[in-house]
Parts: structure tokens; sequence; C-alpha cells
């Protein structure tokens, strides 16, 4: 009988897809199943020297702008298997060759993703001959799910998916942007700066734009204006768009004098709730109560795998009718969650502005599992879920009350009709009790100055104005923040909103060793990698905020099978060449802006190479130790290596490791890394030292200890007293260390004792119980030199050397 192998994207969604059809396999209507799973991308592209001719390894392999642009002819696209997935591998592969159709259950991302991570493993696997289908759901729900499977959809080929197409495009794209990041790193290091400068298509546009608005907030010179105004009882202020402004209070004629006020039209007026939030702006939200993006992205993953809220990486603005209606009877129950009075919520039918038929996951808002309280979402989730979960709930509650509902209220100056005020008087605050979408802005950045537009008023317009002199200034640009940088992209249609959160969080990230930007709290200002980005990136095509506008387009060009992914490409090369010129240029402005020199970085050495697929390059000395070629290259191929290293105090030691990616205060970086002391043999088992407390260990002893017995000596020294002593000692193969044993065990005498070493005539005389005089002993308490009568014997259970004296 035909079996279906489903393949979802990660284990818990692979969990919940058997919770949906009735175990991991089994039957569902007829078909049997058997449901396996990635775990996100299993491959990723090589490195660039990996994925050309051997001659060429060393062009792709090195920065130097002389190796830039690479040739699209040169690259083969290959992939490597990413770390630590094995074994998944091993039983996708399995469960891949038990199935004769194979149902691809990978999440609908916009972009395309899951499909590109579920053929990526096709293709490497080598499973094209197989029939193929497609599950298509909005969401891990088991209605959902089951669904999906019963309607799944016939798949041709991996060609034939315009999915694939564009997000093979898109994952090509951002690879080739590499050679950004090399040149801009080349014009930091020109410029005497050990730094990286990473670009892209999203971090430069997040650099561009928050160093343009930096500039512009730094460069504010406040200029202020005066004008004649009038003000009635009620705080509402009337203006004239042809009173003339002065620079000076004095200059301000005093020609106006109090007359009363004529109102002339009540309008009634109203205010839809606002939009559903996506990603970015949820987390923007959220960053003004301490919360990175980071753990924004990973809570709000988890809280989707429990169904606690909808599906992360949407670009929906709205919902679908059905999306609707499914939350329609849970609607009271998260407003208890999140402690919005249900009186408010009467507006349950769909809003236009809010519920629309096109869509896919649709907005950000809660899942289908509502929970018992906050305090239960805290203790599943920590304090970010309920965080989420609060401002995720309130804000789609927003969308079920009322309007906001005013009455605009406009009048004039009786004896000066060309000054009119405004009121606008609350009638019903509808969804803003449910929920303010101002929440976390930084009130440093309100503009404080009333400048003529409507004021909110509960009393409406006044009787009676008086003139009097107005202050005001021109409007400081705003500090960017997180908020600010999201809604400029939106604006500009640059990434999704998961896209936007997951790449400032790249950017921004405190583990990062160069990071681009960094927050102060709510607000933003350039990183010192940062800064020399920004500064390099006027007139480059990179730092153009329409790249990814272009890179979308061409995606659903792509899609549509209008183009392909080879022809759009081509161009990236001209462009490289385009920015390294103009970078170039603007490396000069950098310099002096910086007060950097045009030097070579005088640079530590380091090994340059491939790191499973990665380029990676690393510091070629640790402890005093220089990495030969050979060391180097097994270091890359992630072998083991041991040597001899030196302490700050001019000890040496042993020591073994691998490279790989460590932490030093809180930064990541690239290097060896120790992970025991001592030497090792051919098969990797850890040796002992070489000596242990002046002792010199012979090859036999060696080979003693490490078949776990124990080697007696009498020449051991104390690196505390210079003394000599005996003792027997033990290889512990758990801890790598040399043990001691100071007590004696069967009956055997010691080798020496108090510094004197012992004939064997004179142990044999104490083992055979014996009385030996001895001369010389010294003493460790005092430092003298005594003699004594020792006798081997037992004292208490155990043996021991018994000195008498006289």
């Amino acid at each position: 009988m035909m079996v279906a192998t489903i393949v979802a994207e990660k284990p818990s969604a692979a969990r919940a897809m058997a919770a949906a059809l009735g175990g991991q396999i089994g039957q569902y209507q007829g078909v049997d199943y058997e449901i396996t799973n990635l775990r996100g991308h299993l491959y990723e592209f090589m490195a660039p020297d990996k994925m050309v001719d051997p001659s060429l390894a060393d062009k792709y392999q090195k920065w130097d702008l002389g190796n830039l642009p690479w040739d699209l002819e040169d690259l083969t696209w290959k992939r490597a298997p990413q770390q630590n997935v094995g074994d998944v591998i091993k039983n996708l592969r399995a469960a891949l060759q038990r199935g004769d159709e194979i149902v691809i259950a990978t999440d609908l991302d916009p972009s395309g993703e899951g499909d590109l991570l579920f053929w990526e493993a096709i293709d490497e696997l080598s499973f094209h001959g197989k029939r193929f289908s497609r599950m298509e759901f909005m969401d891990e729900a088991a209605a959902s799910i089951q669904k999906a499977f019963t309607s799944r959809r016939p798949v041709k080929s991996m060609q034939d998916e315009s999915n694939y197409r564009k997000a093979m495009y898109r994952a090509q794209f951002d690879f080739l942007s590499m050679q950004w990041s090399r040149a801009a790193t080349n014009m930091a290091r020109s410029s005497g700066k050990d730094t990286v400068l990473r670009q892209g298509r999203l971090k430069s546009a997040m650099t561009q734009l928050v160093g343009d608005q930096l500039k512009a907030y730094n460069a504010y010179v406040k200029k202020p204006f005066f004008q004649n105004r009038f003000r009635d009882e009620n705080d509402v202020m009337y203006t004239s768009p042809e009173e003339p402004r002065f620079d000076q209070k004095s200059q301000v004629p005093q020609q106006y004098v109090a007359s009363a006020v004529v109102l002339d039209s009540k309008t009634m007026k109203q205010t839809a709730p606002p939009k559903l939030l996506d990603l970015a702006a949820l987390s923007s939200m959220l960053v003004g109560k301490g919360v990175k993006a980071k753990f924004v992205l990973e809570t709000y993953q988890k809280m989707y795998e429990a169904q606690v809220v909808s599906y992360p990486r949407t670009e929906d603005k709205t919902i679908t009718p059905e999306q609707f209606n499914e939350l329609a009877p849970l609607v009271d129950k998260i407003a208890a969650v999140v402690g919005v009075d249900a009186a408010q919520l009467t507006h349950r039918t769909p809003r236009k502005t809010h519920v629309k038929s096109q869509g896919a996951h649709g907005a950000n808002r809660p899942g289908p599992k509502v929970p018992v309280s906050l305090a239960e979402v805290e203790q599943r989730f920590g304090t970010t879920g309920r965080l989420i979960y609060e401002t995720l709930g309130k804000n789609y509650l927003a969308m079920i009350a009322e309007d906001y509902v005013y009455e605009q209220q406009k009048g004039h100056v009786q004896r000066y009709p060309e000054f009119v005020g405004i009121a606008n008087v609350p009638q019903s605050v509808g969804w803003k009790v449910v929920f303010d979408p101002n929440a976390g802005d930084d009130p440093t950045d309100k503009d404080s100055t009333n400048d003529g537009d409507a004021s909110e008023s509960t009393r409406g317009l006044g009787q009676n104005a008086e003139p009097f002199i107005f202050e005001g200034a021109n409007k400081r640009p705003e500090h960017p923040s997180m908020k600010w940088l999201m809604k400029e992209l939106e604006k500009r249609d640059v990434g999704t909103g998961a896209t936007r959160t997951s790449t400032y969080s790249e950017v921004t990230s405190t583990n990062t060793k160069y990071p681009l930007l960094i927050e102060k709290g709510r607000k933003l200002i350039l990183a010192g990698a940062g800064e020399m980005s920004w500064l390099l990136l006027p007139g480059t095509h990179i730092g153009d905020l329409a790249l990814t506008e272009k890179v979308y387009v061409d995606m659903k060009d792509i899609a549509a099978g209008t183009a392909t992914a080879q022809e759009r490409l081509a161009i990236v090369a001209d462009w490289v060449r385009e920015d390294i010129t103009t970078m170039t240029k603007n490396a000069v402005s950098m310099r002096s802006t910086l007060r950097l020199k045009e030097e070579v970085l005088a640079q530590k050495e380091r090994a340059k190479g491939t790191w499973g697929t990665r380029e990676v390059a690393f510091a070629r000395e640790w402890g005093g130790y220089h990495f030969s070629d050979e060391e180097v290259e097994k270091l890359l191929s992630g072998e083991m290596i041991d040597f001899q290293a030196t302490s700050q105090q001019g000890k040496t030691y042993d020591v073994f490791g691998k490279l790989g990616e460590g932490t030093y205060k809180g930064k990541k970086f690239m290097g060896f890394q120790k992970l025991g002391f001592g030497r090792r043999d051919t098969s990797g088992a850890v040796l002992p030292p070489k000596e242990w407390c002046k002792h010199v260990f012979t090859q036999t002893e060696i080979q003693v200890l490490m078949a776990g017995q124990s080697i007696e000596a009498g020449d051991f020294v104390s690196s505390k007293t210079g003394n000599n002593f005996s003792c027997k000692v033990r290889w512990d193969t758990k801890t790598q260390k040399i043990v001691p044993d100071f007590g004696t065990s069967g009956d055997e005498p010691p080798m020496s004792w108090c510094g004197v070493k012992f004939t064997d005539a004179q142990r044999k005389d104490l083992a055979d119980g014996k009385t030996i005089e001895g001369k010389g002993f010294l003493s460790k308490k005092t430092g003298k030199t005594f003699d004594a009568k020792l006798t081997w014997k037992e004292e208490k259970g155990a043996k021991k050397l018994v000195p008498s004296f006289g």
C-alpha cells in the first residue's frame, strides 16, 4: 500500500502533525503516512572557494579587492550539511526511502523559505524521482493540518514550484552580497582599523537610515520664532496663515485686542482602530519595556508552536473572514486574560479596514489556544511572553471595540476672522480605552509645540479669545529608535516585519564582535563599525534603499516565470565593481571625518580558510605557541591538536583543543578553543604529563599509568617546600590529572621518608619487620635534620613507618 512521507519543517511542527493525524505513523482517511522532519535548513552554501575550480580557490578565499567581483559562471552553488544535523539527515533519508509520495509540509512562507529548505534537502539527498505533493496550511491547528493533508496539491518538480525559484534567487543574491562586506572591510583595514564591516540589503539600509537621521538630529539648530495668536478660556488656540513670524519677541507688533469667538460649524467624526501589528511593530513597542528583539523572536516562535499566538513570519496586515470567525468565539476569553472589559467589545462584525478576503497566514494575533491568565503565560514563556500576549491581545481586541468618536468644532475670532481655531471634543473613547498604539514611545521625542493644529478639548471652543505672543521653533528631527526605523523601512517596503526584526536583532546584538547599531534605551546610535559603514555607503548600490524593493520585484518575476535567477543576478558583478570605486572615494572623506590615516593595518598574523562551510579567520597564536601550516589545516578540518603553551608566569603546560566559536567579555570570536590539558596518543586518548613534581616519567611508567595502575617514586619534589618526597601516583582519566596517594597500601614500605631515599636492602628489612637506623632526615616543620630508628608496622589498621629516638 502507498505510504505518504510527510516532511515537517522542525520537530515541534512534526509533533503538531502527529497530534492532528493520530500519531507519527498511521493512517488518515485511508492514506498510510509517516511523519518525519527537518530542523530548519539542514544545508547551507559552501564557502566561495569551495564552490569553484581548485585553480580559482585562492582568488575566492582571499579578501583582496583585486579578487572582486566574482564571476557567476565560476560558482557551482554547492551545499554542505549544517553542523550537528547528521542524525536528522540520517532519519530523513530513511523516511524518504520508505515513502512512495513525499509530502511537503514545511511552513508556507511569503518569501518561499519553507519550500527552499525542503527542496535543498531533496536535492542534496537525490530524491527527485519521487512523487511529490504540497500541504498548504495557515497554522498548526489540528483542523488546518487535517484539511491540508486531505487536499494536498500535486507537485511536478522543484523547478516547477514558484516559491522555490524565488527563494533560491534571494538566497543566491544574499550570498553574493558577501562581496560588499569584503570591499567595505578592505576600506576599513586600509584606514588602520581591524574590523569587519558587514553589508547586505537590509543591514546597509538600516545603517543608512539611522546614520542619516542621526546626522539630521545632531545638526539641528533651534530657530525660535514669535507670532501673534489668540487663545480662549478653554485653551484652544486661534491662528492665521497670513500672520507674519518674527525672530525677536520685541519685534511683534501689539495690534490686537480681545474679542468674542464665533462658532462656525460642528461635525461628528470618527477614527477606526489602529491596524493589526506585525512582528516589527510588536517588537518596537516592547523595546520601550526593555525587551530585546532577539527575545521577542525566540519567545514568539515558542508561543506559536503552542498555538497561543498566530504564525510569526507573515506579510499580511489584515486577516481573512475565516480567521476572524475562528477567533470570534474566543474574544471574551482573550479579553479576560489581558484585562479588557468585554463590555467595550461591541463591534462583533468584521471591519473592512481589518478583515479582507485576500491573505494567507493573516496578521499577527492571538492563537486558537487561549491561556487561563497572563500569569500562566509568564510561567510558560517568561516575562517576554506575557508582554507579547498582552500587547497582541489588546491590539486585536481594539478592532472589536467601537470607533473613537469626536465632535470637531471650528470657529474664528469675531473681530479678526482670519484667526481660526479647531477643537475636537471626545464623544466616545471607543478603542482608545482598549489599546494605546503609542505605548513605549519616548516622551522626549514628542513635539511639545502646538503649532496651530486641532487640539482635543472636552469643553470645545470657548466664548472669548485673548491675544498673546506665541513662541515656537522649528521642529527637531526625531531621534532614531527601533519604532522609527521599522516605520521607515515599512514606508519604503524594505523587508517583511519578521525579516526586519531578525535583521535588527542581528545588527544590534551585544554578542556580535562588530555590531552596526547600538541600543541606548529606546534610542539608536551607530556603533563604530556602523559609523564607518554609513560613511562608505553614500552613492552605492548596496546602500540604496530601493535595492531590496528591486530584489522583491525580481522574486515576483521569477516566481511568475517571466525572468530567471541567472538573468537577474548577472547585474551584481557590475554593481560590486561600481561600488568599489564609490567606496574608495568615500573612504577619503571617512578617514577625514573619523581622523584616520590611510595606512595598511599592521595585523596580528591570522590564519584564514574554510571551517565546515564557513569562511573564517582566526589568530595563529595561542598561549605563546604559533600554529604550523599543518596544524592550521587540521584545525580548519575540525581535527583536534595538542601543543605546549606558556602561561603568563612563564610556566609551560600541555593543552589540546579544536577550532570553534568562543566568547570573550560578551563578544563572540572564532579561534582555538581549549578542551583540556595534557597530551594525546594516536587514538585521541589523553596522555599523562611528561613530568610531575620534577619526576620525569619513563615510557614504561606512562604505559602503566594509562593502564589505570599506580607507580611509586621517591624523587618527587614539592613545589612549595622544595623537599623531596615519595608516594604512589595514578592517572585519573576523568579529571585528566595525576592523583597522588600519600597513604600506604599492602606491605610495601615507602621508597623514601623525610627527604631520605631508602636502599633496596633497607626496604627489604623494613618489609621483614626489622628496625633500621637512618641519618639526615629532614623535619617538615622545623627544617632541621635528625637521626632516627624506623620500624614498618601496623598502627590503627594501617601499616606505616614508626620512628623512635635515642
